[in-house]
C-alpha cells in the first residue's frame, strides 16, 4: 500500500538557523518558507535525492508544532510521510485493520497541494505517520 518515503518532518525552534544549517553547512537546496495557515505551521522543504526534509515552524498560538516544541525543547522529528496511490483506499484498509486516523478521518489538502491523512502514533510504533496521495 505505501510507496516511497516522501519526507521526514522536523520541528524547529529557529527556522532561519535550520535553513542555514541545511543550505549553508550541508549544501542542500532549500525552498522558501511558506505559511500554511490551515495547518498552523510555516514549512520549508530541503530537497534531497529521492526525498525531502520538511522543516516545521509554529504559525500562530494554536499551532500543533508549538505544543510539540514545548515538550521537545530542542525540536526533533515530528512525523514521517509515505506516498500512497489512493488515499481513500489506504484509509479504508487502515480503518478495516483497526488503525486510527487523526482528525475527522477525511483527507485534507497538505503543504504540497495533495490530499493527506495522519495516522495515530500509538498504532505505528510511536511515530506520527502522514500519508500523501501522489
Amino acid at each position: 500500500m505505501i510507496g516511497k518515503l516522501n519526507h521526514v518532518a522536523i520541528a524547529v525552534n529557529d527556522l532561519d538557523a535550520a535553513v542555514s544549517l541545511y543550505r549553508d553547512t550541508l549544501g542542500a537546496k532549500v525552498s522558501e518558507a511558506v505559511d500554511q495557515p490551515d495547518h498552523g505551521v510555516v514549512t520549508v522543504f530541503v530537497e534531497l535525492p529521492g526525498t525531502k526534509i520538511e522543516l516545521l515552524y509554529p504559525l500562530g498560538d494554536n499551532s500543533p508544532i508549538k505544543g510539540f516544541l514545548e515538550k521537545n525543547k530542542s525540536g526533533g522529528i515530528h512525523h514521517i510521510c509515505y506516498e500512497v496511490d489512493n488515499i481513500h483506499v489506504a484509509r479504508d484498509k487502515l480503518l478495516a485493520d483497526g488503525m486510527r486516523i487523526l482528525g475527522s478521518g477525511e483527507p485534507r489538502i497538505g503543504a504540497h497541494g495533495k490530499p493527506i491523512l495522519f495516522l495515530h502514533p500509538k498504532d505505528f510504533l510511536g511515530t506520527l505517520v502522514e500519508l500523501e496521495e501522489i
